[in-house]
């Protein structure tokens, strides 16, 4: 099994991941529900923490969950991997429909052109770019909101401890 699904599926090992990592993803009780190698469901509360004047979630609230459900697809397939590739969200675009009030739920079912992405971009030693959406519908299944963010990866070129070679000594 890849390690990052053994992380990701872990629930206090991935929440302690959110706290030192994304702490704002973790105090606005961002979960993962459900992660494979296809897709990821994200999920956002409506509390206190998440909350905005209008009684709804908070924009950035939605965000975090939707680029997290794209972000979790594309770590899964750079998590330990040699040669590294950084990845980088480049752009974001976003679509509001309705309200969110409720719990709010996050799906990307980009995980295979992901894999495909991020092995070009090795094969190729270039940056290589993928556009992926996520779809985010309340408890009702209505649709809620709709976000697309464009992935950059790239065979990192930075040289680690690691890495560099030492000279001979004679």
């Amino acid at each position: 099994m890849n390690p990052f699904l053994q992380l990701a599926r872990h629930p206090v090992k991935f929440r302690m991941f959110l706290f030192r990592k994304m702490p704002s993803a973790f105090f606005s009780g961002i979960r993962i529900k459900t992660i494979t190698e296809e897709k990821c469901v994200v999920t956002v509360p409506y509390t206190w923490f998440t909350q905005n004047p209008f009684r709804s979630t908070y924009f950035a609230c939605l965000a975090m969950a939707a680029e997290l459900s794209t972000g979790a697809l594309s770590m899964m397939h750079v998590y330990k991997r040699v040669p590294r590739v950084s990845m980088l969200v480049v752009e974001m675009e976003a679509e509001y429909f309705k309200k969110a009030t409720g719990i709010s739920s996050f799906v990307c079912k980009d995980g295979i052109a992901v894999r495909d992405a991020v092995e070009a971009a090795i094969a190729t030693h270039e940056s290589n770019m993928i556009k992926l959406t996520s779809i985010g519908t309340n408890e009702s299944g209505e649709i809620i909101a709709e976000f697309h963010f464009t992935w950059s990866f790239k065979v990192s070129t930075k040289k680690t401890a690691a890495t560099i070679e030492k000279p001979i000594e004679e």
